[in-house]
């Protein structure tokens, strides 16, 4: 608890002092799903399932610094725990598992009057696989009901930004994800479709 508490310190912190020298910062939260190729079976009978599908909270931000470049980073994970299923000529298995997709990048953005605005970015995250299971202990993270599987990514993403009342925007986003050894499931790229509400501190603006 204490990690935690300290961790968000920092974090605020952090926040807060980049958003003294941004000339924008944009604060979002949403909800979306993630798409996907599908199951597939190989020619000796293994299977590969899919990772489609679920609904994904998400939490962004983008600090604009100048010149309309500046960098952000979100993370977004399935709500529910999935069904994990692999299956074989000689084995089965399931268990449940929650992924998590997260990324930092370089961002351009700008705005088009003061209706709407949008943003592009490519930087570089992860996907961290949690597959739960009833006890997990070892010397570094102490004792989780689940166990980790990590993988880098590329990301890129686009956005529209829309002000329906003052600095309050809705924004549709899409998500790119290119997932190194992403051997639990079909497919090394993963899309994320969104909508977020989220609120822009510009001054001036």
């Amino acid at each position: 608890m204490r990690k935690l508490l300290t961790c968000g310190v920092f974090a605020a912190a952090l926040v807060f002092a980049l958003g003294a020298q941004a000339q924008e910062f944009h604060g979002a939260f949403g909800f979306g799903t993630v798409t996907a190729p599908g199951t597939t079976t190989d020619s000796n009978g293994n299977v590969f399932p899919s990772v489609s599908g679920g609904l994904y909270p998400s939490f962004s931000g983008i600090f604009i610094l100048k010149h309309h470049i500046g960098f952000g980073g979100e993370v977004s994970w399935r709500a529910s725990r999935a069904l994990y299923t692999q299956s074989s000529s000689t084995f089965f298995a399931e268990a449940p598992y929650r992924p998590i997709f997260y990324d930092v990048d370089a961002v351009y953005g700008r705005n088009f009057g003061k209706k709407f605005g949008g943003d592009v970015m490519a930087g570089i995250g992860g996907e961290d696989l949690r597959f739960y299971t009833q006890f997990n202990c070892n010397g570094f993270t102490g004792c989780t009901d689940f166990v980790s599987s990590n993988h880098f990514a590329g990301h890129f993403g686009a956005d529209i930004r829309y002000y329906f009342w003052g600095h309050a925007f809705i924004r549709p986003e899409a998500h790119y994800y290119v997932i190194r050894n992403n051997v639990e499931f079909n497919g090394a790229n993963v899309s994320r479709f969104a909508i977020s509400i989220g609120y822009s501190f510009m001054p001036g603006f």
